[in-house]
């Protein structure tokens, strides 16, 4: 989708600074971030694409602004743009418009880094997963199926071993791969799949794993892929299958800062710096920059914080709080991400653990939404995401049960517990799509991958 900010002739009468909604609702997240009145010295255009299908427009006596759904691309001209713009034609007059300053550009940054989160008390509920039946409707013969990720377009993309299998004899005891003249897996290890039938649309990796993990597919498209056989993290461009970025020594274990022993996951934030969890060995969380630079390691003093297999990442950026699923501690660790001034302030990790929640593998923030904002003279991304966090536990013991979890990260509790009628058996990993409507769970054993409505 995007903004346009459009001013009006100079000769109208003053009017209150707030912008006021003129048609169609929309999120309140997406209107606290549209309800700043900007100066009135705009010139560019200001463009935003949000996963939303809601289409607002904004408007006081001095600038206009409306938002909706990003066109298909077979469409160049969609009825909610004409009608966008036909409203646009009743409260403003096109005319040239000065430069936009500095000091806007960086309100304007400052408050979508902030995620524009209501301030207020009410808090809405979190949404019910809520099982998708018959689907997929058919998929290829699947490995081990361990991560999985959505991409900006809503498809669920997967990460699977193909005929490889993770067992005892996978690994010595100083972590080293024990079956790399078996080469790498020889199927297709990526599947992107429909998200309304399940079908595959596209498939690659094969020739380029040895025990595939965790998968994350970041707003840009981009996705992060993490290997623990080759101990390794891997980030490919869209469409490409050649990797940009490698972390890690290939084959190689080791806990010093530029080797990764068993990386489980990775979690990529609006900034570009993104969180890898390695992982089953080394128990830490390392935070890198946009270009790969280690920028802090997760513990560390004065934090006190011990990490048993991190085995999955979410972030909750409104709240700067990464969330961990602390597998053997079986709970959800949640310390501050430190994107928003870490230095400054060091308060005590959030922690959600309780009898029932056992050995937790997945965790995915609710609500998720990404925003990709582009003008002129800079481009960033922000993702906002709800305040509560879905996990899935594993097998754990007889007395707990194998199943999904709604946590509220503030109170630090379960809030709701759910699962397919037939229930789980070894999930492994979960995944949220980006416009929050949909929740996917993967299997590996039997390998499976589930859909879930959230309503």
């Amino acid at each position: 989708a995007a903004i346009n900010f459009l001013g009006k002739g100079g000769d109208s009468p003053p009017c209150p600074p707030p912008f006021f909604l003129r048609s169609f609702p929309v999120h309140p997240e997406i209107t606290s971030l549209l309800t700043y009145p900007p100066e009135d010295n705009i010139k560019n255009r200001l463009h935003i694409g949000l996963r939303t299908d809601v289409a607002v427009l904004i408007s006081n006596c001095d600038v206009t602004a409306y938002v909706t759904p990003a066109p298909p691309p077979n469409m160049a001209a969609p009825v909610l743009w004409l009608a966008a713009a036909a409203l646009l034609s009743t409260v403003c007059e096109a005319r040239a418009l000065q430069d936009l300053n500095e000091v806007f550009y960086s309100e304007i940054r400052d408050l979508l880094n902030r995620h524009t989160v209501r301030q207020s008390n009410e808090v809405s509920p979190p949404l019910r997963p809520r099982e998708v039946l018959d689907w997929p409707a058919s998929l290829p013969h699947l490995g081990q199926v361990s991560g999985v990720s959505v991409d900006p377009s809503g498809q669920p993309v997967i990460f699977h071993r193909g005929p490889r299998v993770w067992d005892h004899s996978s690994f010595n005891e100083s972590n080293h791969y024990q079956h790399g003249t078996e080469g790498p897996i020889p199927v297709d290890t990526v599947l992107t799949l429909d998200a309304t039938r399940g079908t595959v649309i596209n498939s690659w990796g094969r020739g380029l794993f040895y025990m595939p993990h965790g998968i994350t597919v970041c707003p840009r498209g981009s996705v992060w892929l993490t290997d623990v056989a080759l101990h390794q993290v891997f980030k490919f461009r869209p469409g490409r299958t050649t990797p940009t970025l490698v972390l890690g020594r290939r084959f190689e274990p080791g806990s010093g800062l530029r080797h990764l022993c068993q990386p489980t996951a990775v979690a990529v934030a609006s900034t570009g710096d993104f969180f890898v969890a390695d992982g089953y060995c080394n128990s830490r969380v390392l935070m890198f920059s946009a270009q790969g630079s280690l920028l802090r390691v997760l513990p560390q003093p004065p934090e006190f914080l011990s990490l048993q297999v991190p085995h999955s990442l979410t972030l909750l950026e409104p709240l700067d709080l990464l969330c961990i699923a602390d597998r053997e501690n079986m709970r959800v660790a949640c310390p501050r991400a430190g994107l928003q001034g870490y230095e400054a302030r060091k308060p005590p990790a959030v922690t959600i653990q309780e009898p029932d929640l056992g050995r937790v593998f997945g965790v995915a923030a609710s609500g998720e939404f990404y925003l990709l904002v582009s003008t002129s003279g800079w481009t960033s991304q922000v993702t906002a995401s709800g305040n509560f966090v879905f996990a899935v536990n594993g097998p754990t013991s007889p007395i707990i049960p194998v199943r999904g979890f709604t946590l509220d990260p503030k109170a630090e509790a379960i809030i709701d517990h759910w699962g397919p009628a037939s229930g789980f058996n070894k999930p492994h990993a979960m995944a949220v799509s980006p416009n929050g409507t949909a929740l996917y769970i993967v299997e590996i054993g039997p390998n499976k991958v589930w859909k879930f409505d959230l309503v």
